[in-house]
């Protein structure tokens, strides 16, 4: 177990990004007033286990259909990428089923795919690239527990930030995203034709 401070800080902040739960609060607020009530603890520890199962079986899952972890950074980059201009640009690219079960609201689209879902999966797998597995698994809990946080205190949140201020942090989040999934990109894409 290999712990360094700067990876596990860099793994978080990745994950912090990608997952966006600051810029999800709209959604979390709706899906609170559809459902009447949210399962936080629910909804966070079948976030972390999705994330951290797929960190180990991730790698075997890609090598069964012949794609290696680089060809698989390069597409969830590219991925990273379009999610980043949604955030900037305020628009929509990704379409999302709307309805579901008020009853498995914490699961289903909370858990997945709002939480853990393409964006934040393919990262995992793009950090195991780069950074040793202890310090990824470190900057998973710990923005499980940021997430949990989050959804405890989501109608306190929307009071204090405001409207305004939930899309300045989304846009901000957007910009790092975009950086993100270029160094992704160049990093992963010169490591393929070597």
């Amino acid at each position: 177990m290999d712990l360094d401070f700067k990876e596990i800080l860099t793994a978080t902040m990745i994950l912090f990004a990608v997952i966006d739960i600051v810029g999800s609060l709209p959604i979390i607020i709706s899906l609170r007033e559809k459902a009447g009530h949210i399962q936080s603890e629910t909804a966070s520890v079948i976030a972390a286990v999705l994330m951290i199962a797929f960190l180990f079986v991730g790698e075997q899952i890609l090598s069964l259909i012949g794609i290696n972890v680089n060809e698989f950074a390069v597409a969830g980059s590219l991925i990273l990428f379009f999610l980043a201009l949604e955030m900037i640009l305020g628009i929509t690219l990704f379409k999302d089923d709307e309805e579901s079960n008020p009853k498995l609201a914490s699961v289903f689209p909370l858990a997945f795919p709002l939480l853990a879902g393409p964006g934040s999966l393919t990262t995992l797998l793009s950090l195991r690239a780069e950074f040793e597995t202890s310090n990824i698994i470190i900057a998973i809990v710990i923005n499980i527990i940021f997430i949990y946080i989050v959804l405890k205190t989501s109608g306190k949140i929307q009071h204090a930030i405001g409207k305004n201020g939930i899309i300045i942090i989304r846009k901000v989040f957007g910009v790092v995203l975009l950086a993100i999934a270029v160094k992704l990109f160049t990093t992963n894409i010169q490591l393929l034709f070597n």
